[in-house]
């Protein structure tokens, strides 16, 4: 039996954190002591490392919960699906980190590189979202999504990639002004466009508002726009709450 005072400091995670899983039911204790301390047994540690295994493929907490605790899960299976997804997952961050040594070295001058090389490794067909997306709006949505992403060709994908890219560099360059300035609404309204017009799904005004709001409450989207300029992901919550809010109005 360990306290959580243990478990945390053995996984290197937060007491808090622990305490937060066992609020919503994800890894409850399978015993408390009279005094009231929590105790985890082998079972619970084990459960443990299934969250943590998930985690890393960016699954939500409620999913989570509802795969560990859906009736046929099994845990040898699933241990071995683990597996084949992040060798997956370790293939693709391989050759972005290939891709980005390349970066490096073409930027010092040390060699030249493709405009279809500075875009290797980049995978638009896998969305790692994906499943809070189907929580949020639908099978349908997302499944129209994945079809209109895997009917382009590898260089029409690799073009959707330089549009987005474009789009975040505006923005970023834009994020110390107001986002309810001119400038800033012109490059929301084409990431509005963007959106509406690459993935197959159309964002209702109040969906685009949404969306930006979980770009500052998920804290992984949050950390893949600001790697672009940090801030950027506020910045463009406001732009998209004021670019919907005038259109509603």
């Amino acid at each position: 039996m360990m306290k959580v005072s243990e478990v945390a400091a053995l996984v290197g995670i937060s007491v808090r954190t622990l305490h937060h899983y066992d609020e919503i039911g994800l890894l409850t204790p399978g015993h408390v002591t009279e005094a009231g301390y929590r105790m985890y047994d082998d079972g619970d540690l084990e459960r443990l490392q299934q969250i943590l295994f998930l985690r890393e493929l960016d699954l939500p907490l409620k999913k989570i919960r509802d795969v560990l605790d859906a009736p046929d899960f099994d845990r040898e299976r699933a241990l071995e699906l683990h597996r084949k997804l992040l060798l997956e997952k370790r293939d693709r961050l391989d050759k972005v980190l290939a891709t980005l040594e390349k970066t490096i070295r073409h930027a010092k001058g040390e060699i030249s590189m493709t405009n279809e090389e500075k875009f290797e490794g980049f995978d638009f067909s896998r969305n790692p979202y994906e499943q809070e997306a189907r929580e949020r709006w639908g099978d349908r949505a997302v499944d129209a999504s994945n079809a209109k992403v895997q009917s382009l060709t590898k260089e029409q994908q690799q073009a959707l990639g330089e549009r987005m890219g474009a789009i975040y560099e505006r923005l970023a360059a834009l994020r110390h002004g107001p986002a309810d300035g001119d400038e800033a609404q012109e490059a929301i309204r084409a990431w509005y466009e963007f959106l509406n017009g690459s993935f197959g799904h159309h964002y209702s005004l109040e969906a685009f508002k949404g969306l930006g709001q979980m770009y500052v409450d998920d804290e992984r989207f949050t950390n893949n726009i600001d790697k672009h300029g940090e801030g950027l992901a506020t910045f463009m919550r406001d732009a998209m709450a004021v670019f919907a809010d005038r259109r509603n109005g």
